[in-house]
């Protein structure tokens, strides 16, 4: 969801990206392929992220570093939302 303001002369744009990474972790066996594999692409996506987190701080720190945004689809799509002039707040529920 994208939201656009207009406050005197200046423009603010606000986006809004709700993501889901939850997955089934009771793996029963005949289900046992689909429910590793959905772990798997879920654990994937989340390294990327890391990755992409710690390439941002390192950028900060010693200029220009490559910042591995297209290693999942979890990343290109928060590309906007990590990088660049932006404030990011993630809210995260672990048991």
């Amino acid at each position: 969801m994208n939201l656009e303001t207009r406050l005197g002369d200046s423009t603010y744009s606000s986006k809004l990206t709700f993501i889901d990474l939850a997955g089934s972790e009771k793996v029963t066996s005949d289900k046992q392929q689909k429910g590793i594999l959905e772990g798997s692409n879920i654990n994937k996506s989340l390294l990327a992220l890391g990755n992409c987190i710690n390439s941002l701080t390192e950028k900060r720190k010693n200029g220009s570093t490559f910042i591995p945004y297209r290693d999942s689809k979890l990343t290109r799509l928060l590309k906007d939302s990590l990088g660049g002039n932006t404030k990011t707040v993630m809210i995260a529920c672990i048991s």
